[in-house]
Formats: C-alpha cells, sequence, structure tokens
C-alpha cells in the first residue's frame, strides 16, 4: 500500500524530458508551494515557501513537457519515494521525490483548453 500526496504549487521552471536507453520518457520539475500563517496572538501574516522535486514517467512525462511552462499552477499527485547514495567524499546524501502519477493545471486562477489524445493511435505510432 502506497500513501498518496497531493501538491498545490507553481512551476519553478520548465519541465525537462529525458529518455531512458529503453526509450521510456522521463520529465523532471519543481513544483514551490507557499504557506500563509499568524502566529499566535499576532495579527502579522507570515510565509514559508516549500520545493518539491517531481518526476513523471511515460505518457504523463511527455503531455507535461508538451504542455506546462515555468510559472504555471499546477496540482500533482503521487507518491514518496526516497533515494540515498555516498558522495566521492565519502558523505552520505538523501532526497525524496514525488513520482507522478496525475499532474493537472491549476483553474484556480487561470482557465486551460484540454486536447485528448487517442491511445490507439499513440501505439500505433510507436510500432
Amino acid at each position: 500500500m502506497t500513501t498518496t500526496t497531493t501538491i498545490v504549487g507553481n512551476l519553478t521552471r520548465d519541465p525537462e524530458i529525458r529518455y531512458t536507453r529503453d526509450g521510456r520518457a522521463q520529465t523532471s520539475l519543481s513544483v514551490a508551494t507557499n504557506r500563509r500563517f499568524t502566529t499566535r496572538g499576532s495579527d502579522e501574516w507570515q510565509k514559508t515557501t516549500s520545493y518539491f522535486d517531481v518526476v513523471c514517467w511515460r505518457e504523463l512525462a511527455e503531455n507535461v513537457a508538451l504542455s506546462l511552462t515555468k510559472g504555471a499552477r499546477v496540482v500533482v499527485t503521487g507518491y514518496l519515494e526516497q533515494h540515498s547514495w555516498t558522495t566521492d567524499d565519502g558523505e552520505q546524501r538523501s532526497r525524496i521525490e514525488l513520482v507522478a502519477d496525475e499532474v493537472g493545471a491549476s483553474l484556480r486562477f487561470a482557465t486551460a483548453e484540454v486536447a485528448k489524445h487517442d491511445r490507439r493511435d499513440a501505439q500505433a505510432t510507436e510500432a
């Protein structure tokens, strides 16, 4: 069982698409989320920003790379995955990324035009 995570925020850069050796599309993006709050006993607003690395695979990766640009407000749903490694200096490092199951443009402050792709046409083109 995997826990689903959803974030809403703005892209901090254009999505970057790459292809694996076996031809699978992978798109990386970064999403900034803002949280506004007041501290107890104060009327002053404070703001914090968090940044999330997101990765998309296959058709989702291609559609995200073709559809979204820096600054776009998005809704991303997926699961968290941690990667750990050792640097050349022997230091342990890790990072957590959100592996996207769904990515959509937020329509809170914008409109969008959706064009559906026929999966059969896409599969025929790959063959």
